[in-house]
């Protein structure tokens, strides 16, 4: 079950994992060590370096790259449904042109 925490305990430990980033060889062996002692999940505070890091912006920019990858899929599925249903309409428009073709009677 996960635990909700309050935006001052993961603030601070972000700043203290910061702090303490020239210690360790990344800061996911920073955030597992340290996690322990703060009594936060080692991921959860690795996720929550992770976007301080990176900052509100590129959180926005990763949003609207994941809306826009969704449209660009369901327009594609949609194209290929036209294409589809197009490559039927040319197919029996040629079926029934040679049935009124008067000289195949």
């Amino acid at each position: 079950m996960s635990k909700r925490y309050p935006q001052q305990v993961k603030d601070r430990a972000v700043e203290m994992v910061v702090s303490h980033l020239d210690e360790y060889n990344s800061p996911y062996q920073a955030a597992r060590a340290l996690a322990p002692r703060l009594g936060v999940g080692a991921e959860s505070l690795r996720r929550w370096v992770q976007a301080a890091r990176r900052g509100p912006d590129q959180l926005e920019q990763d949003r609207l790259e994941k809306l826009e990858a969704k449209r660009i899929r369901d327009l594609e599925r949609k194209v290929r449904d036209l294409e589809e249903a197009n490559e039927i309409l040319k197919a029996a428009s040629i079926f029934f042109a040679g049935e009124l073709d008067p000289r195949r009677r």
